[in-house]
């Protein structure tokens, strides 16, 4: 399995959904940056199950373990690495999966791949459980890049059919989006939220789940980075993006919209403001080129519904080749997208901090 990426900053995540830990190590941290641990805990806990109605009722503290590269919340230079100990599992919940693949899931093409070996107890090594350490990474990133003047925030711009409004694509407000990366259900216009948590709670009632799309956004990258073709902004952003299990799609600034524009429509027309060049409008998403222009970096990324839902559905016997039905049980989302939000931005500062 490749669970690695970057290269001017590394991280390697390990561990299954029900082993008996999850973690990451993180190489080429600079030596001598202080941590506040009490931040780092603080994003955990976003991304943590178990904590609102939304969530798989699996709880889990998601306290990291530091095991180096720290000393008294000081980077020492060595790799950063971090343990999370699983300590709420029902393994029993996914026996009868062995032979029957769930819809959605990785369990067939990983049964091909590694030969039945592979862990299928929550999903083992693709389980969403594994984004707990990507957060635990993301957020000391996050707290380096501040420190530059870069800074990092999602919200939910729609679940199912209810939408929020999108950020303002080239002024964002700072208080905006320190509110934003600190709530645990991230919205610009909060009054959407009660119609949101409607249409989670409609899908649950069916036996059902719902998606929905992420949008991030990042102040403060200057003009002129990004190494094009392969390594381009988008392309490095995209790759640390898909990491994540259930996300299946991603758009910068106007996105696919711009595919129904004319040109004259989505080009960003250049003016100097306060001595410095800005445009008028921001569909490129703050990029030209791989290379970024100076205004805000805007994507979004679309997660699908939790594959694992009560219902029975159609499956087969890989024993026996014959068709089969499967009826899933265990503790799932009925919507992964609040818990998903912190996972973006972290996802986003791992890959800001190999492109600064």
């Amino acid at each position: 399995m490749s669970s690695t990426f970057g290269d001017k900053l590394k991280i390697s995540v390990f561990g299954e959904s029900h082993g008996g830990g999850i973690g990451v190590v993180i190489d080429g941290l600079p030596a001598g940056f202080t941590v506040d641990f009490d931040k780092v805990l603080a994003q955990m806990a976003r991304r943590a199950p178990g904590r609102d109605k939304t969530s798989t009722p699996r709880r889990e503290s998601d306290l990291p373990e530091i095991i180096s590269g720290m000393l008294e919340n000081t980077l020492t230079g060595a790799p950063l690495c971090a343990v999370i100990k699983n300590t709420n599992t029902r393994s029993g919940d996914y026996g009868n999966l062995l032979e029957r693949p769930r819809p959605g899931h990785s369990d067939y093409a990983a049964f091909v791949k590694y030969g039945g070996a592979n862990d299928i107890r929550g999903g083992g090594h693709f389980s969403g459980r594994l984004t707990a350490p990507v957060v635990f990474a993301g957020a000391v990133c996050r707290q380096i890049l501040e420190e530059k003047g870069v800074k990092i925030a999602a919200h939910i711009q729609s679940i199912g059919m209810v939408n929020d409004k999108k950020f303002n694509p080239v002024s964002i407000d700072g208080g905006l989006m320190e509110r934003l990366s600190n709530s645990s259900f991230s919205l610009i216009d909060q009054s959407a939220e009660a119609e949101m948590r409607r249409e989670v709670e409609n899908a649950r009632t069916r036996l059902d789940s719902v998606g929905g799309v992420i949008e991030c956004a990042v102040t403060g990258v200057k003009a002129g980075f990004g190494e094009p073709m392969f390594d381009g902004v988008e392309g490095v952003i995209a790759k640390a993006v898909f990491g994540i299990p259930a996300v299946k799609g991603i758009e910068f600034g106007s996105g696919f919209e711009a595919a129904t524009m004319r040109g004259s429509q989505n080009n960003d027309e250049f003016r100097i403001k306060d001595g410095k060049v800005v445009t008028e409008t921001n569909n490129c998403g703050g990029i030209l080129g791989g290379i970024t222009n100076g205004m805000p970096v805007i994507f979004r990324a679309a997660v699908k519904p939790t594959p694992s839902i009560a219902q029975k559905q159609k499956t087969v016997n890989l024993t026996s080749l014959q068709n089969d039905e499967l009826e899933i049980k265990g503790r799932h989302d009925p919507c992964i997208v609040p818990r998903a939000v912190p996972v973006i931005e972290a996802a986003a500062a791992i890959a800001l901090m190999n492109i600064l």
